[in-house]
């Protein structure tokens, strides 16, 4: 039986449904939660005409990352807590989310990775979807994949 898992989690709808059954999952199992958001690194800066097009400093790009993370993990947490399902969370920086995932559950020790099959589309899309395929072929440790 799963004692240990990691719920990747991006914030989209489809991920905050993946959260509530990974901790009705977790709860039915026994076991506990690490829930992981895998922040996106600091985007290369865009040239037009000449012109550099940068809204923001790095630093206010990880600062404004770190708070959406934890935002985000602290909703994650809230619904653990609620089920009484003992949750912790985590939060890296790394352009690779899966790579990202896959280190996480080796890190904590977890024993199955459950995740949505799909996340957000575009920028926002880079934690969910065609990351999911990559943890089932790269890891090795067991996926969960939630539609």
């Amino acid at each position: 039986m799963f004692k240990h898992i990691l719920v990747p989690t991006d914030g989209s709808p489809l991920s905050e449904g993946t959260v509530s059954r990974a901790v009705s999952f977790a709860k039915d199992a026994g076991a506990r939660i690490t829930f992981f958001y895998a922040q996106p690194d600091f985007p290369m800066p865009i040239y037009g005409e000449g012109a550099l097009i940068d809204p923001t400093t790095p630093e206010q790009f990880a600062k404004s990352a770190q708070q959406e993370a934890e935002r985000i993990l602290a909703s994650a947490k809230a619904v653990a807590d609620a089920s009484g399902v003992l949750a912790a969370t985590d939060t890296l920086v790394n352009e690779v989310p899966y790579e990202a995932i896959i280190d996480a559950a080796e890190r904590h020790g977890c024993d199955l990775i459950f995740m949505a099959s799909h996340g957000r589309k575009g920028i926002a899309g880079l934690l969910l979807g065609s990351e999911t395929q990559k943890v089932l072929t790269h890891g090795t440790t067991p996926v969960l994949v939630y539609r």
